[in-house]
């Protein structure tokens, strides 16, 4: 189901223009792909999104389904809240998350499908996971996919002081990689990518060298672990490329840390003598048993996700009842307007000042009339007695 960036912008596009939805995000990591739209109708705009999600895979929609968590209204807000924030990661407060979450959005505001709901939605999403990070110690120790895969590796190994380690791939989760690394102290770092520029750029900021995709099997025969990266939607590294490398190791163990999705390496190399392959579920597990150390944070990160998304929801209600307010306003303008001009007999013998006295104290009565309802409405946006009011008020004025 992973959307590559190349393919974002047509996806984008498929979802907007659905019969149900107007406005579209998507956003595609190494552990998620979501949609989050704005639907006139639930059910209609679940089969949108269903429909589009099954013609960009090729599966068919049936098999979609079943693959599918939804939730609307609050409870998207409230998860969008909580993948920028880091609760919903595979690495609980990984920082990455946040920027490919300001990434998905600017990416909708690039093609122009996102407005007034989810441009707003997104940004308070990005500044609830700034102020996480920043008030809690939710990121301290390992804080990001790459850096629990370097210290993965390193609990495998002991050090990698000592070790040769080849990286595939030079997005921003093999930079992270690469910073890791370097952290960690590895003696030896080489980049392997498809385009040697790339290549060449991210080995430059740890210190380690390229390697042409031409002298990949060498550069597998010399390492000690392998890392991968890369955004290839189809396997990198068959079962006989590895055995092939194998082969050529005389006996000498390869570990390899496969972090990217769709995975980069074939499954059925774990299956070769002195092979030890490890995915995203492995670096799941590995991070779970750091994870009681930082329950305190998470239920501070949880508290603070929580303040947040009740704050947006108040204020996406008062703007909601706005142009509610706006139109009751509207129509007590137009009936003032339309008595004074029913009276104009009885009033052409005032002399202007008295005309504009009547004029002031006819509005003046109707705006103290209208004061109390509007302030009543806006302290009760955001709450189920906000929307009775609002409903009351369309009912009783046909607004």
């Amino acid at each position: 189901m992973t959307v590559a960036p190349g393919d974002l912008p047509k996806a984008l596009h498929e979802l907007a223009s659905a019969t149900h939805l107007s406005e579209a995000v998507l956003l595609s990591t190494c552990n998620r792909t979501e949609v989050y739209a704005y639907a006139e109708r639930f059910h209609g705009g679940y089969a949108d999104i269903r429909e589009v999600l099954a013609q960009h895979s090729g599966l068919p929609p049936e098999t979609v389904a079943d693959e599918l968590y939804s939730l609307h209204d609050a409870e998207a807000v409230h998860h969008l809240f909580s993948v920028a924030a880091g609760l919903d990661s595979v690495v609980v407060g990984e920082h990455e998350v946040l920027g490919q979450v300001r990434d998905a959005w600017q990416a909708a505001q690039g093609e122009g499908t996102v407005g007034a709901v989810l441009d707003p939605l997104f940004r308070r999403a990005v500044e609830a996971g700034k102020k996480v990070r920043a008030t809690t110690g939710i990121s301290h120790g390992i804080a990001s996919l790459s850096h629990a895969a370097v210290a993965l590796a390193t609990e495998r190994l002991g050090t990698l002081a000592d070790r040769r380690v080849l990286v595939l791939g030079a997005g921003d989760v093999a930079t992270g990689t690469l910073k890791s690394l370097a952290g960690a102290g590895t003696a030896d770092i080489a980049v392997a990518n498809r385009t040697p520029d790339r290549a060449a750029a991210a080995a430059e900021t740890c210190g380690g060298r390229a390697v042409s995709l031409d002298e990949l099997e060498p550069a597998l025969v010399a390492a000690d672990v392998v890392i991968t990266t890369t955004g290839a939607t189809d396997i990198v590294l068959e079962h006989s490329d590895i055995n092939a490398v194998m082969t050529r190791r005389g006996g000498a163990d390869l570990l390899i840390v496969d972090v990217a999705v769709p995975r980069d390496v074939d499954p059925a190399a774990r299956e070769l003598p002195g092979v030890t392959l490890l995915d995203m579920d492995d670096l799941g597990d590995f991070v779970q048993h750091g994870r009681a150390g930082r329950e305190r944070e998470i239920d501070a990160v949880r508290a603070i996700v929580d303040n947040e998304v009740a704050r947006y929801l108040a204020e996406a209600s008062a703007r909601e009842v706005a142009p509610l307010i706006a139109a009751l306003r509207s129509r007590a303008d137009q009936v003032t307007a339309a008595e004074l001009d029913r009276h104009t007999s009885r009033l052409a013998d005032l002399s202007p000042a008295q005309r504009a006295a009547v004029e002031a104290l006819l509005h003046g009565v109707v705006n103290k009339l209208l004061h109390e309802p509007t302030v009543r409405l806006k302290d009760a946006a955001g709450h189920a007695r906000g929307d009775r009011l609002a409903e009351a008020l369309r009912d009783l004025f046909d607004l």
